[in-house]
């Protein structure tokens, strides 16, 4: 019998799935100490309709109840995600973020033109690779207006909180990681040789967990 004295909970990154390389390398993980992870799927098999407040909202509704502690584990967006639900709400007493997509909004606007993000406007809806279903789908103007309201700035409860970024991410700058460290205490970043994936580094990052998590 799988036995826990704090619930944990993995979140997924955008335009991924329950099925990735990282969510199911930390099930097995857990598995193996008899620790059940839990793994959502945030897409709600409705990618085109995601927005950053429908994944806190589902998110929430799978917390037990509200006696046991949560431990959130998030990759990119799932990691911002969780940082967000770790402010709202007490319960969450831990967070590990891998690549945390802190800043994605701006930087996804300055690499697109003018003209797509015109485009993206005015037809409601622009074409996204999906990793998880391996092919591209239409994701809602929505998303952008939704996610525009959520800051870092707003993450200030004190939550024991371990970051692990790859130095060569090409998707969200290590240097959004190092900023947001910087300015809270409660933050510890470690640095790793490898890109956004990290997939490369599972095992570094599973040792990580085990003696931050204490398991």
């Amino acid at each position: 019998m799988l036995v826990s004295v704090s619930s944990y909970i993995y979140l997924h990154g955008f335009a991924s799935s329950p099925y990735s390389t990282k969510a199911q390398y930390l099930r097995d993980r857990f598995w193996e100490h008899q620790i059940f992870l839990k793994i959502p799927d945030l897409n709600q098999g409705d990618f085109s309709h995601l927005t950053l407040t429908r994944q806190l909202e589902q998110v929430a509704s799978e917390f037990p109840d509200s006696e046991t502690p949560v431990t959130l584990i998030g990759s990119s967006l799932g990691g911002l995600t969780a940082s967000h639900l770790a402010e709202k709400y007490s319960q969450v007493r831990c967070l590990v973020l891998l690549a945390p997509a802190f800043g994605f909004i701006d930087r996804w606007l300055s690499q697109l033109e003018e003209a797509q993000i015109r485009q993206w406007q005015e037809s409601g809806y622009l074409s996204i690779y999906h990793y998880g279903e391996q092919r591209s789908l239409p994701l809602h103007y929505q998303f952008l207006i939704d996610a525009s309201q959520y800051s870092e700035r707003q993450l200030q409860r004190p939550v024991p909180t371990l970051i692990l970024h790859g130095r060569n991410d090409e998707v969200i700058p290590i240097q959004s990681s190092r900023d947001y460290a910087s300015q809270r205490p409660w933050v510890e970043l470690v640095e790793l040789d490898s890109d956004h994936a990290l997939t490369d580094v599972m095992p570094k990052i599973w040792q990580a967990i085990q003696k931050f998590c204490q398991l």
